[in-house]
This record gives C-alpha cells, structure tokens and sequence, in this order.
C-alpha cells in the first residue's frame, strides 16, 4: 500500500505551479474579512454587502484589505439532481453570482468556503469526491479566494489518516492549477488537524510532515487551533473568557513554524478578532502587531460597520501593514523570551531591521534589547522608527529600552544612513519541548551546551554566520562544535568540519563534519543520527538563515 500512495502522491500537481512554485497568485500575505470567528453559521447576504460597503467607508480597502470570505453553512443541506452544491436562497436571495459581482465592482475579491471531507463542520455538504465540479462551480460564480477546511475525512483505498489528508489537499491543488483558467487563493486547514493541541497524545512528526507539503499546495494554511469565537451559540450572543489566551496559544505555534514560510506561502494563525469585548485596545493591538510582523494573513473577524474610529485607526496603520506585506516576506522569529517579555525580529525588503517588543506579563515592566541580539553591529549608529506613533529617535547606549503596559507590544523599524548587515541571531529552540539551546561557562569548568527553559540569557542568543558557524552571544570565538557525539564549544576554527551546520524546511540542525542532527538529549544536547522530523531533533533557528533543500 505505501508504493500505491506514493505513487497517488507523485501522480498529482506534475506540472502545475502555484505557492511558492508561483508567488505571483499570492505575493504577499492576504488581507480582507472571514465571518466565521464573529458570526459563525449566522451569515447571509446583507452581512456580506454591508460589510463590503463598511470596509470601503472605513479606508479598510484602501489599506489592503481587499479579500471577503464567506465561511461554512452557505449552502443547502443536499446536493442537486447533477451532484453540484447550491446556495441558501433563504440566506442569500440573489445568489452567489449576484455577491461576487457585488463584491467585485467594489473592488474585492470573492472568497467561499468547503471542505476536504464529505460533510462539512457545521454539517453541509463535503467536497470529497467533487473536489473538480466544485472548483469548476466555484469558478463559474466568480470565487477568487478558496478555503478548504478538514472535517470529516471518508478514508478510502486503505489510506491512513494523514495520507488521506494529503492525497485530498494535493488533488485539490492539481484541480486549482490545472482545471481552471486561473488558480484560486488557496487557503489550507490541513495542518490544524495535526497540531500539537489536536493530538495531545502523540508527537508533532505528522503535524511538521503536513506543513512540508502544504506550502507546495497553496497559498496560505492554518496550522492549529480556531481562534476562540466570539459566541459558539445559535443566537451569536458574546461568550467572555479566553480569548486572550487563544490568541497567545496561535502566536506559540506560529512562532515554531518560521522555516516554512516564504513568498508565496505563508503561515496562518487565523483571524484577526477586533470587535471582542473582553479584549482591551492593548491586547487588540498587540494581536494586530504579532500577526503583521510574521508576515501573517490580517483577515479581520468583526461586524464591520460597527468598528470604532480607534479600531480602524490601528487596523490601516501604514507603516505596520508595510511590515506585513514586506517584500521579503520574512516571518519575524524570537530573540528571546522569558517570563514577561517576547522578542522577536526579521529583515526587511529596504534593508531595515523590525523589532518587535512583547509584554506577556500582567503587569507594567521594562526591559533593554541590546543591538547585538538583533544582529547588528553594536558600534552602528542607529535610528528606530516607533511604529504605533510614527516618532524616530537615536537608538542611545547600544540598544532599545522598552517599557510596556501589560499585554502591550512594541513595534520599531531600525535603519542606519549605513547599509544594515545583519547576522542571523536568536533562539534556537526544541519546537516539542519549547527549550532553548543553552550555553554555560564558568571559570572551573569548559563551556557545556544543553537545552533549558528559555529565560532571555546571553547564553541562549546564538548567531549563525553565511560559513555556517553557531555561536553564542556569551562566548565570543567560540563556534558549537559536534564531536565524538557530544556537543561542545570550542575556539572557532573555519577549517572544521565539525563546526559547520546547515538547516532545511525539515527543521533539522545538521553538522557537516557526518551528517548528525543537533537533538535535545536528556541532560545535554547531543548529534545522533538524524530522524524524520523527530520531536527531540526539530529546532527554530533565527531567521534569516538560509534553507538547506
């Protein structure tokens, strides 16, 4: 059965193009508004054209915004007499054709929602085994924008559940590329039903597995759990509680999946939730200042028309949605963290280096960001744009002092009348068990490396130089070294084999010296013989660093 898979597999998507195989269908992360995290199935024709004309009056289509997704629960109960999905007239009287024209004189893109299995999640109709006619269907309604959820997957032909998952997703990639005359925005949940939270007794190998072969699919995927909604009841009323918690719970399986993203593919932690009432205009904001700074889709989950000016303000920050939409397409990866404090940087397209600053405590606190742990120089001279105030001031005394309210985020753009070179420099961290790869010294013992609880140590920030030396900020001249099995730190020497590495999409850590992968051992990190995306092997490193195939 597996040479039959595997055949099905390589059978599938020969000679179409899209994703990262054609960044041009979607070169930068989409923007624009889904219904489901507000409404849920409490959709219908008049929310879809007063959002529209909601977004245009707000400027939120100027800004970018240009996508409107319809999500599940648009559709009857049953397919029709030829097997094709038909509207709700009840919900949407003047048809689907009617909404996409409506929604493309006003310059939008038309989005639709179905699913990869036979019955959807609210219980409509499945696209399994009409993964064509749909897309055909679709078309011909003037769909641009397609999201395929993951619910209810009939296995079939002896297929496990994750080779189910994958010949559904790659068929419906080869039907986009190959059967219409232009491919859809691909938006992808396979990922999600194997994330760490989906599948709490088992590893993250299939999970890792999914988002290798996703981002040859699409354009986008959602790799773990919903973003809390705003009232899972038939009456849509507001349920209070989590919702802060659900959006740091996205943010930490974002911040684990930097290695997959690039033009043309990009990482999706769901919605953007603004209208919440729970939510302070802090914990909003620092939603809207992660996501852009991954380089994540912004697709708004509100009632439009109802948005506050000081929603809408934050929402067409300029400068913030440059970030996001950067050419580069970088998702900004962790410097450090500790108990309060997040942070994280990324390149960008004009040489300009973002950091970007969060307070997770619950209480004001202050911190310093030297320049060093964002890989630069630290005798530059330096500018730093705030960008939630549009201010540029000197950085002073060789780093960025912060001090933030709880749940706040702060958000700078450096530049220097010299051209920036940065070194790739951060975390390297277990995406598993969360530990970051830690050197210690002391004056009576050598140099040991092993993974620990991340606590923003010197000893935790690590550059990766282009010769594929690993260094730590705590210990200048001394390169990681793999020897004899055990990790060391050692005088760097560039005519050691055993002091090169290399990284690829499979997350492996890999020394040149005899192809052994850097893993997290019991009590000290080691190099064993390198694994399928093992949870002790796979590890984020600092962005920038150049994938190995």
């Amino acid at each position: 059965m597996a040479s039959l898979v595997s055949l099905l597999f390589t059978g599938l998507a020969t000679t179409s193009t899209a994703s990262i195989q054609n960044p041009k269908i979607s070169p930068t992360p989409p923007m624009g508004f889904n219904n489901w995290a507000r409404f849920m199935c409490n959709l219908n024709e008049t929310l879809f054209t007063q959002t529209a004309d909601a977004m245009l009056s707000h400027g939120l289509l100027a800004a970018g915004y240009n996508n409107i997704n319809l999500d599940d629960c648009w559709s009857l109960k049953e397919r029709n007499a030829e097997g094709q999905l038909e509207w709700d007239t009840s919900l949407f009287p003047h048809g689907l054709p009617w909404l996409g024209d409506y929604l493309h004189t006003r310059g939008f893109n038309f989005g639709i929602y179905t699913n990869s299995g036979n019955i959807t999640c609210g219980l409509y109709p499945g696209s399994q085994d009409h993964e064509e006619l749909d897309a055909k269907t679709f078309e011909k309604w003037g769909v641009d924008y397609l999201k395929v959820d993951g619910c209810h997957l009939d296995l079939q032909h002896g297929r496990t559940y994750y080779e189910e998952f994958r010949y559904r997703y790659e068929l419906w990639h080869d039907v986009l590329t190959t059967k219409l005359k232009t491919p859809f925005i691909f938006s992808q949940s396979a990922p999600a039903y194997f994330s760490p939270n989906f599948h709490l007794d088992q590893n993250n190998t299939d999970w890792y597995r999914t988002m290798e072969y996703v981002r040859n699919n699409g354009e986008l995927a959602r790799h773990s759990d919903d973003i809390k909604v705003y009232g899972d009841n038939p009456t849509n009323t507001f349920e209070p509680g989590g919702h802060w918690e659900s959006m740091m719970n996205n943010y930490g399986m974002q911040v684990r999946l930097s290695r997959f993203q690039s033009c043309g593919f990009f990482n999706d932690p769901d919605f953007l939730i603004v209208d919440w009432p729970d939510l302070s205009m802090d914990e909003k904001r620092t939603h809207f200042a992660l996501w852009s700074s991954f380089s994540a889709p912004l697709i708004l989950s509100a009632w439009i028309p109802d948005l506050t000016k000081e929603d809408v303000e934050y929402l067409t920050n300029k400068d913030i949605i440059a970030v996001d939409q950067d050419a580069l397409c970088e998702q900004a990866t962790l410097v450090s963290q500790n108990d309060f404090f997040d942070v994280l940087t990324k390149n960008l397209a004009n040489g300009d280096r973002l950091v970007t600053v969060l307070n997770r405590g619950d209480d004001a606190n202050a911190t310093s960001v030297p320049i060093e742990r964002l890989g630069l120089h630290p005798k530059g001279a330096y500018k730093a744009k705030d960008l939630w105030t549009g201010k540029t001031t000197s950085v002073k005394n060789k780093a960025i002092h912060v001090k933030l309210r709880s749940r706040q985020t702060a958000i700078y753009r450096l530049s220097s009348d010299a051209k920036l070179k940065a070194t790739p420099t951060g975390q390297i961290f277990n995406t598993f068990s969360m530990n970051c790869l830690s050197a210690s010294s002391s004056s009576h013992h050598a140099p040991s490396v092993k993974f620990a609880a991340c606590n923003a140590a010197h000893g935790q920030v690590w550059q990766i130089a282009t010769s594929g030396s690993v260094s730590p900020l705590s210990a200048k001249g001394k390169c990681l070294s793999a020897r004899d099995g055990e990790i060391k730190l050692e005088i760097c020497d560039k005519s050691k084999k055993s002091q090169v590495w290399s990284y690829g999409v499979n997350g492996n850590l890999v020394n040149r010296a005899k192809g052994l992968c850097l893993e997290e051992g019991a009590k000290a990190a080691v190099v064993n013989k390198c694994g399928r995306e093992l949870d002790s092997q796979v590890v984020a490193v600092p962005g920038g660093v150049k994938l190995e195939k």
